[in-house]
């Protein structure tokens, strides 16, 4: 009885469901002749450029995206993956302004990589939480704000890795110990890293963008402009390029080097900037593929670019690995994360919070938060030993 009842409801949501995917014609064609910037607000405008771009009827994609009410198991081990960035990320940056002793410039710069592989997580979650059918909910600029968060948060990570190798370059190049020149020099490596990324990521929003001009109009990212693609794709190689080439300089005046220990000190940095770049390369490597791909083809052509979100997913781990990479190389910096860990054992034990002030010497120090150490009041830091 209920099924009979239920069945006409079930036909007459249906039936709204339907009209609501044919309603977005007309409003397709009026979006047409509106301008540029008055289609910002425009709702259903998203709609149209997803059909186009995916090679879809309106009524197809109308139906695709509102199928996806929930987070798919891809979405959720992202949001997972993204959630270990943040805490990791999260971390470092109090490790560095718990510890007056990482109150130096590659610290500071190490903890400006780790706040924007921190704003990376963030704002990738953000991402998927507005994905699938909320994203026909959007208007351009929203859409254009939800992109261009993620796309300032990775370009500021990238550029971060520049400004490491810039800095670390000029400090082997010079010999004078930090002062009021350097400390310059470092907040302006800093700010340009961040006005480099607001201004790359926010290209599309001042009027950079395909919408008028659908043949223009990227696959991936469908309100994106494919010459605004090509044009990251070749800043990211360009960033990768002086990278490369700042670290093989680094290498060889640390080769070419008289002082003792040179050939250790040479192969450690080798081994370090190995790795970085080659993580570097194998996380991005994928995703500036596609997005080099998609500048010159269409869905039709090349379907690979309708599993775009994968490839930027797997970039996504770039920000996972870094901290990995630039900070647990460093000795002092793994101390103070068994110290902050510690301390963090010892208040949730509700024991005396004194104890988060012992210095730990290695990974097996967290027996040192025992009663010995009770009365120790500062922390006993040996020479610095970052090798990152």
């Amino acid at each position: 009885m209920n099924a009979v009842v239920n069945a006409p409801d079930a036909l007459q949501n249906s039936t709204m469901q339907m009209d609501d995917c044919d309603k977005p014609r007309d409003v397709c064609n009026h979006a047409h002749t509106l301008s540029k910037y008055d289609q910002y607000l425009e709702k259903n405008v998203i709609l149209c450029y997803y059909a186009h771009a995916k090679n879809k009827t309106i009524n197809e994609t109308c139906r695709k995206y509102k199928e996806k009410t929930h987070l798919e198991v891809y979405d959720i081990v992202l949001i997972i993956v993204c959630t270990i960035i943040i805490l990791e990320n999260l971390l470092v940056l109090l490790a560095v302004l718990r510890n007056k002793k990482f109150h130096s410039a590659m610290f500071f710069f190490i903890g400006n990589l780790a706040f924007s592989d921190l704003l990376a997580g963030s704002a990738y979650i953000a991402n998927i939480s507005l994905s699938g059918s909320k994203t026909l909910q959007l208007v351009p600029v929203q859409w254009f704000i939800r992109e261009g968060t993620t796309f300032i948060a990775l370009t500021a990570s990238v550029s971060s890795l520049l400004a490491i190798a810039i800095e670390r370059f000029i400090a082997l190049t010079k010999v004078k110990v930090y002062g009021s020149s350097k400390t310059c020099r470092m907040f302006l490596l800093i700010g340009a890293c961040w006005v480099t990324s607001i201004l790359l990521g926010g290209i599309p929003i001042l009027g950079g963008n395909c919408i008028r001009d659908l043949d223009d109009c990227s696959a991936v990212l469908p309100l994106y402009s494919k010459k605004y693609i090509l044009f990251v794709v070749s800043i990211f190689t360009l960033i990768l390029l002086s990278i490369v080439i700042l670290y093989v300089k680094i290498y060889l005046i640390v080769r070419s080097s008289h002082q003792e220990a040179t050939n250790s000190q040479a192969y450690s940095l080798l081994k370090t900037v190995t790795i970085v770049l080659g993580v570097f390369i194998v996380c991005w490597l994928p995703a500036f593929t596609v997005l080099l791909l998609d500048s010159f083809c269409s869905m039709h052509f090349c379907p690979v670019l309708g599993k775009a979100d994968m490839f930027f997913g797997f970039a996504t781990l770039n920000s996972a690995l870094n901290p990995m990479i630039y900070v647990l190389r460093s000795k002092d910096m793994r101390r103070e994360f068994l110290r902050v860990l510690c301390c963090w054992g010892v208040l949730q034990s509700g024991r005396p919070a004194e104890r988060c002030l012992v210095q730990l010497k290695s990974s097996s120090s967290l027996e040192h938060c025992t009663n010995k150490y009770e009365h120790q009041k500062t922390p006993i830091m040996p020479t610095c030993t970052t090798c990152v």
